[in-house]
C-alpha cells in the first residue's frame, strides 16, 4: 500500500511540474511577443474613454464620493483612523511557493460574527462588526471606541448591500451636482493624470506582498487594493525578482443575507436630470486631466493589435503571481428584496502608506505607473458576486485627511484589464479620497485589476460576498459534533470507545481532526490570536475547538488500539490500517510544516505580540493529554503492521 501510495503522489507531483512548465513556456512565449512593446490603457482624457468602459469594462461601476452621505464619510475616516490608531492592521505572514512571506500591505477583516477568510495558507478570523450597541450576545469583547469603529463598517457595508443592486444596467459613472463634480473632478484631473514618474513616492493603502521588500508578487487571493503584502500580501520579493528576470529575458530574447436599507442610501437609476447628464459629460472630460493623456492608444509606438492573434491564447501574467485576498465567510444582516448576490459578509481593510516601501514595482503591462496591488482577481468569492470598494487618502501616520491637500499630490487609481487578452486596451479609474467602486457581474472573474499608488497614505475597505461553506465557526463546531458522535464516554468510569468502526466512518473523523487542527486551531495561534488584545471574541470558541480536539486526539488512539487488536479479521483491519496511516502521516507532515513556519527567521522578527506560536497541546510535550503518543512512532508501527499483514 505504500508503495502505491507514493506512487500515485509522484504521478500528482509530476503533473504539477509538467503545468508549472507549461504556465512558464507560455509566459515566456508572450513576453518574447511583446519585446519592448507596452498595451495601450486608456484614462478619462482619452479619446474612446467612455466606449471602452462600455464595451469592455461595463461590470465597472463608480460611486464619487459627493454622492456619499457626509454622516458616513465621517463615520467610516474615524473608524479607519481609530483601528489605525490602536495598531490593528498588521502584516499577514503568507505562503508562497513552499516559503513564508510578509504581505505587503497591513490589514484586518472584519465581518459577520465567527466568520473567515482564507488565502495562501492564512485564515483570517473577522472581527465582528459589532451591529448593536449592546455588543454581540452581550460579551464584552472590546471597548467602546473598539466597537464603535466596527459598527461604523458595518454602516457602510449596509449601504454597499442596498446601493450596488441599484445601480442599473449600463450605468458606467454616478453623478455629483454640477458645481461638485467641476471643482472636484477638475482638481482630480489636474493632479490625476500624471505618468508614472509622478507616482514615484505614492503611498498605498495596502498593496500585496508583491510590493513589499520581501516580493512584489500578488496573491491569488488578494484583494483589489492590498498594498502591503497580500500580495504582497501575497507576494514577495524572490518572486518579484524571478518574475523581472523572466520578463527581461523575455525582452531580450524577443529582439450578504438580510441588510436592511440604509437609511442614507442614494438610489442611481436611468432616469436623470438634464443637468445631470451634463455634469456627467463635464466629470468626464475632466476627471484626470493630463494624466493619462500621452499614455492612450495614439502614444504607443508599436500598436499591440499588431501582435499575432494566437497570442490571445497566453495569459499576460503568471497566475501565481496573483494574489486574490480571498474572502472570508459569512453571514450578513437582515435581507433587501432583489439584493441578490449584493449580501456582503465580510470587508478586508487595508492600508498602506507608500512613503514607507522601500519600493513600488511599475506595472509592467502597460506603463500605467506604480502599483500598490498588482494584477489579480478576487478570489474565495460567491461566483459572479459583486465587490464594493471605499478608498480614503490621508497624510501618513498622522492619519490627517489628504482633503484639501496640495492639489499637487498624484492621486491613487485603479487599473484593469481583460484577463487573456492583450488587444483590448486596459483602462485607467481615478479615486478621490471617498469614491467607491463596484465590480459588478462577471467583471472580477473575466477581468483583472490592479492598484495605482498615489503619493498619500490610503486606506481600503473591501467589500465581498465570501464563499463561506467551509469558513465559519458554525461549520466547523459541526464538523467536530459529527466526529464526536462516534465517541462514547461511559458515565461511571469515564472511559471512552468507539461506537461505529466502519472504515468509511472512521476515515471521516479522522479527517475532520486534520481539519480542526491544521486549518483552525494552528491557523489561529499563527497568527489569528494577535487580535485577542484588541477584540477577544474568538477567544472562547477557540478553546472549546482545542478541547474537542483532544478528545479526537483520544479517538485516533481508539483507533489504532482496533488496529492493532489481533482478533480483527485480517482484510477489515488492512483496509482501517491503510486509512490510519494516510491519515497520520497528512497530520505528521503538516505539523512539521506548522513548527517550521512558527520557527522561521521571518517569525522571529515579529514582536513577541504578534509571532506566531507553536502550540504544545499535541503530542508529547504536552503532560495534560490523557493519551500522549509519539507520532512518527505510531505511523511506524502501522507500516509494519501493515507489511506483516
Amino acid at each position: 500500500m505504500r508503495a502505491k501510495q507514493c506512487k500515485h503522489n509522484s504521478r500528482n507531483m509530476k503533473r504539477s511540474g509538467d503545468s508549472e512548465g507549461e504556465k512558464r513556456r507560455k509566459r515566456r512565449k508572450l513576453l518574447q511577443e511583446l519585446g519592448d512593446q507596452k498595451i495601450p490603457f486608456l484614462g478619462p482624457s482619452d479619446q474612446g474613454f467612455q466606449q471602452l468602459w462600455n464595451t469592455s469594462y461595463s461590470g465597472l461601476a463608480l460611486r464619487k464620493s459627493c454622492l456619499l452621505p457626509a454622516e458616513l464619510h465621517g463615520g467610516v475616516h474615524a473608524a479607519l483612523l481609530t483601528l489605525r490608531r490602536k495598531g490593528c492592521f498588521l502584516r499577514d505572514l503568507v505562503r508562497v511557493r513552499e516559503r513564508d512571506v510578509f504581505t505587503a500591505v497591513s490589514r484586518v477583516l472584519l465581518g459577520e460574527p465567527g466568520h473567515t477568510y482564507s488565502y495562501l495558507d492564512t485564515r483570517l478570523f473577522a472581527i465582528p462588526w459589532h451591529s448593536t450597541d449592546s455588543g454581540i450576545k452581550g460579551l464584552n469583547c472590546c471597548d467602546p471606541d473598539f466597537r464603535a469603529a466596527c459598527k461604523a463598517l458595518w454602516e457602510l457595508n449596509t449601504f454597499f448591500c442596498s446601493d450596488v443592486p441599484q445601480i442599473k444596467k449600463g450605468d458606467r459613472l454616478t453623478h455629483c451636482t454640477k458645481g461638485e463634480a467641476k471643482v472636484k473632478l477638475g482638481e482630480e484631473g489636474d493632479t490625476e493624470s500624471k505618468h508614472s514618474e509622478d507616482s514615484k513616492n505614492s503611498d498605498g493603502g495596502d498593496s500585496e506582498t508583491r510590493q513589499s521588500e520581501e516580493g512584489d508578487t500578488e496573491s491569488k487571493h488578494s484583494e483589489e487594493w492590498d498594498t502591503e503584502s497580500k500580495h504582497s500580501e501575497e507576494g514577495c520579493s524572490n518572486q518579484e525578482a524571478e518574475w523581472e528576470n523572466e520578463f527581461k529575458q523575455g525582452s531580450e530574447e524577443a529582439g450578504f443575507s438580510n441588510v436592511k436599507p440604509y437609511k442614507f442610501s442614494v438610489s442611481v437609476g436611468s432616469d436623470q436630470s438634464e443637468e445631470e447628464e451634463e455634469c456627467s459629460t463635464s466629470a468626464l472630460e475632466t476627471m484626470s486631466g493630463t494624466e493619462t493623456k500621452h499614455m492612450g492608444l495614439a502614444a504607443q509606438e508599436k500598436p499591440v493589435a499588431e501582435l499575432k492573434h494566437s497570442l490571445s491564447d497566453y495569459h499576460i501574467e503568471d497566475e501565481e503571481e496573483e494574489f486574490v485576498i480571498g474572502q472570508g465567510c459569512s453571514k450578513s444582516s437582515p435581507p433587501i428584496s432583489n439584493i441578490g448576490a449584493a449580501n456582503f459578509n465580510v470587508t478586508l481593510l487595508n492600508y498602506m502608506d507608500p512613503s514607507a516601501m522601500s519600493h513600488l514595482k511599475e506595472e509592467p503591462y502597460y506603463g500605467m505607473g506604480k502599483m500598490a496591488v498588482g494584477w489579480h482577481h478576487d478570489e474565495n468569492l460567491v461566483s459572479h458576486s459583486p465587490v464594493a470598494v471605499y478608498s480614503y487618502t490621508c497624510h501618513g501616520d498622522k492619519g490627517d485627511s489628504s482633503e484639501g491637500g496640495s492639489a499637487a499630490k498624484s492621486s491613487w487609481r485603479i487599473g484593469l484589464k481583460v484577463a487573456w487578452d492583450i488587444h483590448t486596451p486596459g483602462l485607467i479609474l481615478p479615486l478621490e479620497s471617498g469614491d467607491c467602486y463596484y465590480m459588478r457581474d462577471d467583471l472580477n472573474s473575466s477581468h483583472q485589476h490592479c492598484v495605482l499608488a498615489g503619493d498619500t497614505a490610503r486606506f481600503s475597505s473591501t467589500h465581498r460576498v465570501a464563499e463561506c461553506s467551509s469558513g465559519t465557526l458554525t461549520y466547523i463546531q459541526s464538523q467536530c459534533h459529527e466526529a464526536l458522535s462516534n465517541l462514547h464516554t461511559d458515565p461511571e468510569t469515564g472511559s471512552h470507545s468507539l461506537l461505529a468502526l466502519q472504515p468509511t466512518t472512521l476515515q471521516h473523523c479522522e479527517e475532520i481532526h486534520n481539519e480542526v487542527e491544521f486549518e483552525w486551531l494552528r491557523q489561529y495561534w499563527f497568527q489569528g490570536q494577535r487580535y485577542a488584545r484588541f477584540c477577544s471574541w474568538w477567544t472562547g470558541p477557540m478553546e472549546n475547538l482545542e478541547k474537542d480536539w483532544k478528545l479526537m486526539e483520544t479517538m485516533t488512539m481508539l483507533f489504532l488500539a482496533t488496529v492493532e487488536e489481533e482478533g480483527q479479521a485480517a482484510e477489515g483491519r488492512r483496509e482501517m490500517a491503510e486509512i490510519l496511516l494516510s491519515a497520520l502521516t497528512d497530520r505528521h507532515q503538516q505539523r512539521q510544516t506548522w513548527r517550521e513556519r512558527c520557527h522561521s527567521s521571518l517569525a522571529q522578527t515579529l514582536p513577541p505580540e504578534e509571532a506566531p506560536v507553536d502550540r504544545p497541546f499535541w503530542g508529547v510535550d504536552d503532560p495534560s493529554m490523557p493519551l500522549p503518543f509519539d507520532l512518527a512512532d505510531i505511523i511506524n508501527r502501522v507500516e509494519s503492521l501493515i507489511w506483516r499483514m
